[in-house]
C-alpha cells in the first residue's frame, strides 16, 4: 500500500539559494547552513535566510538609525545582514560593536574612531555561535 496523497500531491518548499558569485557570501552561507542545522538557535536560521536573500532585500542601514536602535543596549552586538553606511547628520557616534556584510569606509572610520568595533560574520560565529548578546537589525526594504 502506498501513502495516501490528496489530489495535487504534497507541497514541497524549496529554500532560496543565493545566486551571488561572491565567494565570501557563499562561504558564509555554508557556515550558517551548518550552524542552523546543528544548533537549535533561531538566530542562525534567520541569518542563513537573510544571507540567501537578493541584494534588493539586503537593504543598507545608516549609522544614525543604527545608533538610535542600539540605545540602552550597551554590551550587545548589532547584527546587520547588509551594508552599514555613514550619516553626516550624526555628530557624536556612540561606541558600538557592529557586525555587517559591508561597511562604507567613512562608517568604519567613525565607528573605530570612538572605540567601537566592526566585525564580520565569521568572527561573530566564533564569538557568539548561538546569537547570544546580539541584536538583529535590518535596513528599510521599502523606502
Amino acid at each position: 500500500m502506498g501513502i495516501d496523497i490528496e489530489a495535487g500531491g504534497r507541497v514541497k518548499n524549496k529554500v532560496r539559494v543565493t545566486k551571488s558569485e561572491n565567494p565570501y557570501i557563499r562561504l558564509l552561507c555554508k557556515l550558517y547552513k551548518f550552524l542552523a542545522r546543528r544548533t537549535d538557535s533561531k538566530f542562525n536560521k534567520v541569518i542563513l535566510k537573510r544571507l540567501n536573500m537578493t541584494r534588493r532585500n539586503k537593504a543598507p542601514l545608516s549609522l544614525q538609525k543604527l545608533a538610535k536602535l542600539m540605545e540602552n543596549k550597551d554590551g550587545k552586538i548589532a547584527v546587520v545582514v547588509g551594508t552599514v553606511t555613514d550619516d553626516k547628520r550624526l555628530y557624536d557616534v556612540p561606541k558600538l560593536s557592529v557586525c555587517a556584510l559591508r561597511f562604507t569606509e567613512t562608517a568604519r572610520a567613525s565607528i573605530v574612531k570612538v572605540g567601537g568595533e566592526c566585525i564580520t560574520f565569521d568572527k561573530l560565529a566564533l564569538r557568539s555561535p548561538l546569537g547570544q548578546g546580539t541584536v538583529l537589525l535590518r535596513g528599510p526594504v521599502k523606502a
